[in-house]
């Protein structure tokens, strides 16, 4: 049996203010992480950190505010963590953002290059000022979230899917490029999942499960944050530890039609 532990290790979670980025949070520090939430509304950030000290996280869990498409936030929060904990083994790129539907006539330039700059840019700008400190710590696990939509089309999300489809070729260079430093990349592709979001965008829960989880995850329903806060974990872990430039999907099947 793979060994899902993170004792002794580091992580910075990016949008870890969120429902998805909150669960890995939460789930890093119970197998003994030490974790940094960073999330661009600082007190989204702090409200995760304190139910992280809830569930008895023994303080070892800080909050940072930061804007992973900006350089100087990106920097500043990786070295938030290193000052806090004295190294960092894992960064999951989990802040994104996700435009409203439009076709690429209808998309204004500027939303265009914002789901670029958070969505890429981020994983890019968090990656390179975090990967020398995980080489420097005996390398770890960089994890970038992707999602089914990275493989597939939709209407109206071109740029989201764009920006999707790109983080898995990011993942495969990257994990070719730090291979020999023990450091392994991967992304993280999520389906439909049950979140404040997503009961915002349907209306309620039950119509987000009547309209988007049944008919379109063969499993029959949106997946829940747990499911992909393991997921994380595991890719995290030694129990992966022979896994490098893959995608793991936690899709309920969206994509094998």
């Amino acid at each position: 049996m793979g060994n899902f532990r993170l004792d002794g290790r580091v992580a910075l979670i990016t949008g870890a203010g969120g429902d998805i980025g909150r669960a890995m949070a939460r789930a890093f520090a119970a197998e003994g992480a030490a974790v940094a939430v960073a999330d661009i509304d600082a007190e989204a950030a702090t409200a995760t950190v304190a139910l992280m000290r809830a569930d008895g996280g023994g303080g070892r869990e800080i909050a940072v505010g930061c804007d992973v498409a900006r350089a100087a936030d990106a920097e500043a929060a990786v070295a938030a963590t290193v000052e806090a904990f004295g190294a960092l083994h894992v960064l999951v790129n989990n802040a994104a953002v996700f435009p409203p539907p439009a076709t690429l006539p209808e998309l204004a330039p500027e939303v265009w290059e914002r789901a670029f700059a958070v969505n890429v840019g981020g994983a890019f700008l968090m990656s390179k000022f975090a990967l020398p400190h995980i080489a420097r710590a005996g390398g770890g696990a960089v994890i970038h979230v992707a999602s089914q939509m990275g493989r597939v089309g939709n209407p109206g999300q071109a740029v989201y899917c764009a920006t999707k489809g790109a983080l898995l070729t990011l993942a495969k260079a990257m994990a070719l490029d730090h291979a020999g430093e023990n450091i392994r990349v991967n992304t993280l592709s999520p389906g439909g999942i049950a979140t404040r979001g997503m009961a915002a965008k349907w209306g309620d829960m039950a119509a987000a499960e009547r309209h988007w989880g049944q008919p379109r995850h063969p499993l029959g329903r949106l997946g829940r944050v747990a499911e992909v806060a393991r997921a994380a974990v595991f890719l995290a872990s030694d129990a992966s530890s022979f896994m490098t430039g893959a995608d793991l999907l936690i899709d309920g099947g969206y994509t094998a039609r």
